[in-house]
């Protein structure tokens, strides 16, 4: 029966050599952020029950493990933006299926050289590792992202995977295509990155610039939820639940539609959406405006409980230099009135997931907690 050995270690030769023989002892792997502190890996660690810890000082054995099944190779931490992390277990045939679909749509061939330098204990940094394993494709891993090393790698490597906040710090061209993923890429996107949807659960992104990879299938649901469903996905969550359903669909919690044209669009999470006067406003769709004439601003949009409204549009920023009125006027050049931010809070920072997705959540209970700042009104 396999065991599941936790990599406590930044991306480099020794995860990835550590890794490698833990795939060929029959073993899977659970990569622990280096960003996180003592007390958070440990309750990690209890989620997850591992049998042993590897770090840069050797190896710890634990106790309480939760055995794996026979082709398990991979468990990945969520990003818990709302609520506690589950670990989404991969099995080496999905992340074979993930890869050998993601190489066929970028068309990598023997000239390509991968370069990992998200963190590898999210997916979509361990899936460039893993997707050039599979491939047999050159591979650099770096511990971390660092915007000059990156570009020094340039004369070597050719892809990447990004999230919007790297590739802003980067010339984009250096790289023959970028995957881009974690959130909402920006509105001038450049013509060599391809923009993914996908999550921990199907292993990396599955959808390319709207298109599902091959042998990937998209349904919506009579209530706007996006289903998908192929070989990538994932076994089930460590605790033993699923959010696969018995004909095979991954129930997203994301909503959104297909075009005539075959084309998925996301308009964000279920629980994202705001219902202000009876109208249904998404965030996301808010801030592609706003992010088109500020493309350098840290901001998100929020729903607010309103008494009279039912919630109220607000827009949370780092930025105390852009008006509301500047804010509602670009909104309503382009989007119905009842989507104009009613607000703004001026923050110290838009708290985020260590995969870059906005912690919505955690700011609404900043900004209606004691001591918020003052809106501008």
């Amino acid at each position: 029966m396999p065991s599941l050995i936790a990599l406590d270690l930044p991306g480099g030769k020794l995860f990835v050599d550590t890794l490698r023989r833990a795939w060929d002892n029959g073993d899977a792997i659970f990569p622990i952020d280096q960003r996180l502190p003592l007390a958070a890996k440990n309750t990690l660690l209890q989620i997850m029950r591992p049998s042993l810890v590897i770090d840069e000082h050797g190896s710890h054995q634990l106790e309480n493990e939760q055995p794996l099944e026979p082709g398990d190779a991979l468990v990945v931490a969520t990003s818990g933006s709302t609520g506690e992390p589950k670990g989404v277990v991969l099995t080496h045939s999905a992340i074979e299926a993930s890869a050998l679909a993601s190489s066929q749509a970028l068309e990598v061939d023997s000239f390509d050289h991968w370069l990992a330098c998200l963190p590898v204990a999210h997916i979509g940094g361990l899936a460039v590792i893993t997707r050039a394993l599979i491939t047999d494709t050159p591979l650099t891993v770096l511990p971390h992202f660092d915007a000059e090393e990156v570009t020094a790698l340039a004369h070597e490597c050719t892809l990447t995977s990004l999230v919007s906040t790297a590739l802003r710090r980067i010339d984009s061209r250096i790289f023959r295509l970028i995957l881009l993923g974690g959130g909402r890429p920006p509105a001038d996107r450049p013509a060599n990155t391809v923009a993914t949807y996908g999550m921990t659960e199907t292993g990396s992104g599955v959808v390319y610039d709207g298109y599902p990879l091959h042998g990937v299938e998209i349904s919506v649901a009579d209530d706007d939820e996006i289903l998908l469903r192929g070989p990538m996905l994932m076994r089930a969550y460590r605790d033993g639940t699923t959010a696969i359903d018995s004909e095979g669909w991954l129930h997203t919690d994301d909503l959104g539609s297909v075009d005539s044209d075959g084309r998925l669009h996301v308009e964000g999470r279920r629980g994202d959406v705001i219902v202000s006067g009876g109208e249904k406003i998404w965030p996301d769709t808010v801030e592609k405006v706003l992010a088109a004439s500020f493309p350098s601003l840290d901001f998100c949009i929020l729903g607010i409980p309103d008494e009279e409204w039912g919630q109220r549009v607000v827009l949370a920023t780092t930025d105390s230099d852009i008006t509301l009125d500047t804010a509602r006027a670009l909104v309503k050049e382009s989007l119905p009135a009842y989507c104009a931010p009613h607000e703004i809070h001026t923050l110290e920072r838009i708290e985020r997931t260590t995969s870059g997705k906005v912690r919505r959540s955690a700011l609404q209970s900043q900004i209606l907690g004691p001591g918020p700042e003052d809106p501008q009104q």
